[in-house]
């Protein structure tokens, strides 16, 4: 009662401690309400708490024995690093996935940090203009990583010059992961390039086809025929004729039958603005 008190009062409103207000609130719930939402959680809490993923991702900072460097995107961009993530989703894929959304998540804060200050921030500023760094971010079996926090990645990103490239078996996967297909279409809608290789799934194949226009394909038909001659006296019993029909028929540039057949190492590209490619890979 005395902490909300003080929290109540003007000097603790100044405060503005969004993390201080978040628990001054979750202890103002009944105990049996805050048990029934925490149940799910408190599985994966202990995961990410416990163990070497503990001494990881929540290292003693006061440990000076500890020689381990620590991971800060800001640097990492500053001096042009490359940071490989295994996750191993495979093994455990909720650890995974809260960890790769939390470390998403640390990065679009970056990536606004960035827009707004530049990715020198509070240092001196080099001489000339400083160019926006370019930020390549790989995610494969991305779908094991979405989640709200991906959203703003490749929606505003691009702005703090991050350039994500994403891989994924099927479009249901990044569905089924989001749980909504109007927040999947804003995903894979702000890819600006598509590469796609034999795919099983024929929703998959149309993210692809529905992007190309119909086209006029021209079709030759030969017709041949003969007509009988009733008098003789004409000195032929029949005549003949042999026709080449020429005429269009409008269907689609590429079919999904097409993507799902593809040879091994093959594959479309819709490169440079929507330009259609055919790649082959040795």
């Amino acid at each position: 009662a005395a902490i909300t008190q003080v929290l109540e009062s003007p000097e603790g409103q100044a405060l503005e401690d969004t993390v201080l207000e978040s628990l001054s609130n979750a202890v103002r719930y009944d105990q049996k309400y805050f048990d029934k939402i925490v149940a799910s959680l408190l599985p994966l809490l202990e995961k990410l708490t416990s163990g070497k993923m503990a001494s990881l991702l929540s290292p003693d900072y006061r440990d000076i024995s500890d020689r381990r460097p620590l991971l800060d995107w800001q640097q990492v961009i500053r001096n042009k690093g490359i940071v490989y993530i295994g996750l191993d989703a495979m093994s455990d894929a909720d650890v995974a996935s809260a960890v790769g959304n939390s470390m998403f998540a640390d990065l679009v804060s970056v990536a606004g940090h960035i827009y707004k200050f530049g990715h020198e921030g509070d240092l001196p500023a080099p001489a000339g203009k400083a160019k926006k760094p370019s930020i390549s971010l790989h995610c494969d079996e991305f779908n094991e990583l979405m989640g709200p926090e991906f959203i703003p990645m490749v929606n505003k990103g691009g702005g703090a010059g991050i350039e994500v490239t994403a891989y994924t078996q099927t479009w249901s996967d990044i569905e089924a992961r989001i749980g909504n297909a109007a927040k999947a279409a804003q995903v894979t809608g702000n890819f600006n390039t598509l590469i796609m290789l034999r795919v099983r799934e024929k929703m998959t194949a149309e993210l692809l086809t529905s992007q190309l226009p119909e086209v006029d394909v021209y079709t030759k038909t030969l017709v041949s025929g003969f007509t009988d001659i009733s008098n003789p006296e004409q000195g032929a019993h029949f005549t003949s004729n042999t026709q080449d029909r020429v005429s269009s028929v409008r269907m689609p540039l590429i079919s999904t039958a097409e993507l799902i057949s593809l040879p091994k190492g093959q594959a479309f590209a819709l490169l440079e603005g929507g330009k259609l490619w055919k790649i082959r890979m040795p």
